[in-house]
């Protein structure tokens, strides 16, 4: 057994400083009125002595944690295996990263795990919540709600009337119905009659809006070239099978999702269906490991969702700022929607 050196302590910062224990304290919590010069001494001084602040006794100080929960509302085989989490965490990991604040990764896979998320943020161990991939019968804003977090949500919420609406309702999301929209056009454009289009999840409101997105191009389009999928390329695969026994005379299909595309590409291939000459695919997310790799290379709408992560946690940063020691978010932060574009590559 080794013995471990001392931690070094306020006190001891101020004597190498020269300065009072007082002072160390407003500098090492951030707060104002101590002149330049001596602040700089202390500076010195804590990296000369490594000295490490008591984050339970600075959050008595401060009201602050410097940590922040970030909720996914979906099974961890789930965000695991698709890449939109990874870019999403990526841009909100770097935003938290540059203010010296903690992520926390809260997963849910069932009932059970809605409850425990509930306990932990009502339990005061975060300064805030980033929530994304909401489903409309998820009881998360609600526990939400009731724990009294400060919120950003990734995606515009679904939710109408109820408890759930009292929730404030920051958001970041991408204008997904024009996305769509764009990318029907665009195969309109390209000739195509027969336009089919696989939906996301449809009790979220990415699904949705992608959805009503097709319907404003194909205002007399036929509910039958419509089949349901669910984000992922198993469920790209079960749509585009049950499109082409339904409408084998598709000539086009705008999927809500790149993941979900690259399932129906494989089923067209397998199908013998060329790709663009007789079907001509569209996903949603240019998710470069997926939309550059497919075969052929998928034509997307993109959305950047890197920037979606880093715009949620700069919302909810710069709203704990400014509400002091009050509930929710200070200052009414406004929601943001990112515009998309169409990256046309070979599959339409």
């Amino acid at each position: 057994m080794t013995e471990t050196a001392s931690r070094p302590t306020l006190e001891a910062v101020a004597a190498r400083a020269g300065v009072s224990r007082a002072t160390v304290s407003r500098v090492v919590n951030g707060g104002d009125g101590v002149r330049e010069p001596l602040v700089e001494r202390v500076r010195r001084a804590v990296e000369e002595l490594g000295y490490v602040p008591n984050q339970a006794a600075r959050s008595l100080v401060t009201r602050r944690h410097d940590a922040v929960a970030v909720v996914v509302a979906e099974p961890e085989t789930r965000v695991f295996a698709d890449p939109f989490f990874a870019l999403q965490l990526r841009g909100i990991s770097k935003e938290l990263t540059a203010h010296d604040s903690q992520l926390v990764l809260l997963l849910t896979e069932g009932r059970d795990d809605h409850a425990r998320v509930g306990r932990y943020l009502a339990g005061g161990h975060v300064d805030g919540a980033l929530v994304f991939s909401l489903h409309l019968d998820d009881p998360l804003p609600g526990l939400i709600h009731g724990a009294g977090v400060p919120t950003v949500f990734g995606g515009r919420p679904g939710w109408g009337d109820g408890p759930r609406n009292a929730v404030s309702a920051v958001y970041v999301d991408s204008d997904n119905r024009g996305g769509a929209r764009e990318a029907v056009r665009h195969l309109v454009g390209l000739g195509r009659t027969r336009i089919a289009h696989i939906t996301g999840a449809l009790d979220q409101t990415s699904a949705v809006d992608r959805l009503d997105g097709f319907r404003d191009v194909m205002v007399d389009g036929d509910p039958g070239l419509i089949a349901e999928g669910d984000f992922t390329p198993a469920g790209g695969e079960r749509a585009m099978r049950e499109l082409l026994e339904r409408r084998p005379d598709i000539d086009a299909v705008f999927v809500a999702n790149d993941l979900a595309a690259s399932g129906a590409l494989r089923v067209l291939r397998e199908q013998g269906r060329r790709v663009p000459e007789d079907v001509a695919v569209i996903g949603f997310d240019d998710m470069l490991p997926v939309a550059e790799q497919t075969d052929p290379p998928l034509t997307t709408v993109r959305q950047d969702i890197e920037e979606m992560g880093r715009l949620m946690a700069r919302l909810l940063l710069r709203g704990l700022d400014r509400r002091g020691g009050e509930a929710g978010l200070g200052g009414a932060p406004s929601s943001v929607v990112l515009p998309t574009t169409l990256v046309r590559r070979v599959s339409a």
